[in-house]
């Protein structure tokens, strides 16, 4: 975990006191542990910023842990909570700048081996990224024709659903988890999902009685009745556009949804790069979004541009919030506040100059070797960027730079040096956080853009309720929009994106002054 370890006495207990004492077998004075927090009922949720201090409990201790009052009309809280698990399907693509075609297929690049319970969607280039969409106004056409798509394709999938076999003909391999990793999934999982994902992860072949794909046929009419989908937020900047969907029974514990972006383009804030972040509360768990698109360039130093980038939104992402009340915990205002975070996008790092070889090691599909190389992966040991962060095994081909409509990288074909890229994975997910654990990270094969999209499936640990306080304090978002009587059909509904933006409209006034400051000097 990370945690400094720290060493606590009997006697030195003044914070706290020990309740429902059962089965504590000290052999002596001194307890570790690394595994528990002391909150207040005021106090703010423990965060992924927070220092990591921890009260020192055995492991075979049962009990209650309460902050220790000796007032008047103290009732201790109690802080044991009930958990749940969810499955979270996070996904990015870099589109080029190309509006959606009706017939194109998302399917491929949604499914899962089990279905999600919460898909979260991001793209970068949505629309050219031309002076005219960097200064005039939003064209929001595109991201209209990309959520009738996802809708569509997440609706369908509830019914249909199939998993892509262990290794495509580029090279990328479906990583398999190990034995250990599969153990601890199975009490997270539903007995019938686990063994799904364990058939998955044996390579069963479409034509298996025991595959995945025929157990989600054979659960089709219970999955078309509990799996539709509704969105919960979406989000344009220029041509970044995030977007949250959740399964229609959930959208009703979903609350505190805000929104924040940051420019990082031209001039240092123009909408041309930067971020979207979603921050939301599922039940009484929090869970901040970001979707970026990076400073682009193989030039030397350019790194360190998006390594600036990455810090500056860190720094300026702020989520506006009205005062909660006494009972309530504050929501968190910024990135790190989160219990769980997750960052995607087109993240723009490359591979680092001098590796000569990379031609070989491309025909022969070593992408471990090519890895080294890697600037964000060289970055992050250095310790400049997502320090504590993290990202999961690649076993895929780089996802950038391919001609469109081909599974040719440009470098192999093109001729011009203005226009050969080398190829290099700038598609990426990350995350931070205790109540994540990630069960897959692939890319899909589509061929509409210069790049290919990257996807993840993690399974997500949620606190339900307190105990002693198991009604929800919070407003959640309206459901009148979430029933099980979505149609495809159905025209595009904006409850959710409305409830997030407008608490925007006050940053607004003063993003579009800074626009016409910044349109007069062109």
């Amino acid at each position: 975990m990370g945690a400094e370890r720290r060493k606590i006495s009997k006697s030195s207990w003044p914070k706290v006191v020990v309740r429902k004492w059962l089965n504590i077998q000290s052999g002596g004075e001194e307890f570790y542990s690394d595994s528990y927090t002391i909150k207040d009922k005021t106090e703010r949720r423990r965060s992924c910023s927070d220092q990591d201090r921890y009260l020192v409990v055995p492991e075979d201790f049962s009990g209650w842990l309460v902050k220790e009052n000796t007032g008047p009309g103290f009732e201790p809280e109690a802080t044991v909570r009930d958990t749940q698990n969810f499955r979270m399907f996070v996904g990015t693509w870099n589109v080029g700048g190309k509006s959606p075609h009706e017939g194109l297929n998302l399917r491929d690049w949604l499914r899962s081996p089990t279905p999600a319970d919460i898909y979260v969607i991001g793209f970068q280039e949505i629309v050219p990224l031309n002076a005219g969409n960097v200064l005039g106004a939003e064209d929001n056409g595109p991201a209209a024709k990309w959520l009738s798509l996802i809708r569509q394709a997440l609706n369908d999938n509830a019914t249909s659903a199939e998993v892509s076999p262990q290794a495509d003909r580029h090279g990328s391999l479906k990583p398999r988890l190990s034995f250990s990793d599969l153990l601890s999934l199975e009490d997270e999982l539903g007995k019938e999902d686990f063994q799904n994902l364990v058939n998955s992860n044996l390579g069963f072949s479409h034509n298996d009685e025991c595959s995945p794909t025929s157990y989600v046929k054979s659960r089709k009419q219970d999955s078309a009745s509990h799996r539709r989908y509704c969105l919960a937020a979406s989000k344009q900047m220029v041509g970044i556009f995030l977007c949250v969907w959740v399964r229609a029974d959930l959208c009703k514990h979903v609350s505190n949804l805000k929104v924040s972006c940051v420019g990082r383009g031209i001039m240092g804030y123009l909408g041309n790069k930067g971020s979207i972040s979603i921050s939301m509360t599922l039940y009484q768990t929090t869970f901040c979004f970001v979707c970026t698109h990076l400073t682009s360039g193989e030039k030397e130093g350019a790194e360190i541009r998006r390594n600036s980038d990455v810090a500056e939104i860190l720094k300026k992402t702020r989520f506006l919030h009205s005062s909660s009340g006494p009972e309530q915990s504050l929501p968190p205002d910024s990135i790190l506040d989160h219990d769980n975070i997750i960052w995607l996008g087109d993240l723009n790092y490359r591979l680092a100059a001098g590796c000569g070889d990379t031609h070989e090691l491309l025909k022969k599909h070593d992408w471990q070797a090519l890895l080294e190389k890697d600037q964000l992966k060289m970055e992050q040991r250095a310790g400049r960027v997502f320090k504590g962060w993290v990202e999961g095994k690649i076993y895929f081909a780089p996802t950038y730079k391919y001609l469109a409509n081909s599974n040719n990288y440009v470098v192999q074909t093109s001729k011009s040096k203005e226009k050969r890229r080398t190829p290099a994975w700038c598609d990426r997910i990350l995350w931070k956080g205790e109540g994540l654990k990630q069960m897959w990270y692939l890319r899909g094969e589509s061929k509409f853009s210069d790049h290919r999209p990257v996807y993840s499936l993690f399974s997500v640990h949620v606190d339900v309720a307190n105990k002693n306080n198991v009604a929800a304090t919070t407003p959640t978002i309206s459901t009148k929009f979430c029933t099980n009587k979505l149609s495809t059909n159905t025209p595009l509904t904006s409850s959710c994106a409305v409830k997030v933006q407008a608490e925007e409209i006050l940053l607004l006034t003063r993003a579009q002054s800074c626009l016409d400051t910044a349109s007069s000097r062109f």
